[in-house]
């Protein structure tokens, strides 16, 4: 199998690294400045590769193999969250250059093709994995004109840089058969067991819910309380009883939080009358987000009958159904991870969303994990081992070589 070359592998992380760098961690929003130079920078290193590399009309890089079908897609993000860690998308990034560099430098695999990709906007700056779903041809208008946090939509943005006219790189069935990408785990499951590989079997579904809350605004101060129908009491009531009921029906990978709470009009001397809670839930199994949803329902319809305050549901996001990994891609991984560090690699969902939630219903799709320091994501002390990093590329790489081998 063709051995990756650790050095370079490390140097070109640490350079992408430079485009946004702030302290420990990387501000690369999709379409800053800093991203756009990132993208320059990526599609010079496919060059120098060996591929042939162009900036698409959505922002992706891609960087094309010379060598005939079937190919392999390798890749992953390389846009930022608003403080990001230097590691989340960009890993992928450069395991895709760099397997793809390694096989064309390898004799015995020198004939095979792998095409490297940096997807634009899977951190949903704009809207969330803008570039694989212009990749896939599912890039709709509501895409176009989503905006970001300063209101430039995506289709004033592309303008903006000078994308507007370029066409957009396309899924090829006749020469694409498979899409493998890389991750630090961004949580903590690997390092706690001492484990070195994550085989990822599915990608977890999210659901998410905003519960309304209708009572009567008045006097904190005089209103007599068997007389109130306080929204923010029925609020933090309901919290309560959700925490119990959800963990009656969760699953072992399932997870919850209630990320943000408002009370109306905010005020210390107020009793509101009116309150929202804000919920967000993932599983891998969809029967699991569809008891969650059921039993949050169920008790709002409670609590409205038992009064003071109404409570009303409204599902706040399209549901993210779990999306499954194809499973003779994953045994690949399996197998090379088995080869360079037997037994300790583990098969395990992702609890965090990624691009192949938008391929994997176009194209098979498989992803390896490597181990996230303290579990530290999304964060400028995100960090990874590079013993770590450079084991990750090498199973992929022997993965991506068996995988097209058998073709």
């Amino acid at each position: 199998m063709p051995a990756i070359n650790q050095t370079r592998l490390l140097d070109d992380l640490r350079a992408l690294r430079s485009f946004g760098a702030t302290g420990t961690g990387v501000v690369r929003p999709t379409f800053s400045d800093e991203d756009m130079a990132a993208r320059e920078w990526l599609k010079q290193r496919m060059i120098d590769a060996g591929l042939d590399a162009t900036i698409d009309g959505a922002g992706n890089v891609f960087g094309r193999s010379p060598n005939a079908a079937p190919a392999l897609v390798i890749g992953s993000h390389s846009d930022t969250q608003p403080t990001g860690g230097w590691l989340d998308g960009a890993l992928g990034v450069i395991y895709g250059i760099e397997v793809a560099r390694a096989l064309l430098e390898d004799p015995t695999t020198a004939h095979l093709a792998v095409d490297a990709v940096a997807w634009s906007d899977e951190e949903g700056t704009y809207t969330s994995c803008l570039g694989s779903k212009a990749f896939c041809s599912v890039l709709g208008d509501i895409d176009l004109t989503a905006t970001n946090a300063d209101g430039e939509s995506v289709a004033a943005a592309l303008e903006r840089v000078g994308l507007t006219n370029r066409p957009h790189v396309r899924l090829d069935p006749d020469r694409h058969v498979g899409y493998l990408e890389a991750h630090i785990e961004q949580g903590p499951h690997l390092e706690a067991k001492g484990l070195r590989i994550g085989t990822v079997t599915s990608i977890v579904g999210i659901g998410g819910l905003v519960i309304g809350f209708s009572g009567e605004q008045n006097h904190a101060g005089t209103t007599p309380m068997p007389a109130r129908r306080d929204a923010g009491v029925a609020l933090f009531e309901f919290a309560v009883q959700a925490r119990s009921r959800i963990a009656k029906v969760a699953g072992d990978s399932t997870v919850w939080t209630f990320g943000d709470a408002t009370l109306h009009p905010g005020a210390e001397s107020i009793i509101p009358g009116r309150a929202e809670l804000v919920l967000q839930f993932r599983d891998p199994d969809a029967h699991v987000l569809d008891a969650i949803d059921a039993v949050v329902r169920e008790l709002a319809a409670e609590m409205t009958e038992a009064g003071p305050v109404d409570v009303a549901v409204i599902e706040t996001r399209e549901r993210i159904a779990p999306t499954v990994m194809d499973a003779g891609l994953r045994h690949h991984i399996a197998e090379a991870a088995e080869d360079h560090v037997p037994s300790l690699w583990q098969e395990m969902p992702s609890a965090a969303g990624h691009d192949p939630m938008v391929i994997a219903h176009h194209l098979p799709c498989a992803m390896l994990f490597i181990p996230s320091i303290g579990g530290i994501s999304h964060d400028f002390a995100e960090d990874t081992s590079d013993e770590d990093i450079i084991l990750g590329c090498q199973v992929l790489a022997d993965a991506a070589a068996s995988i097209l081998l058998e073709q």
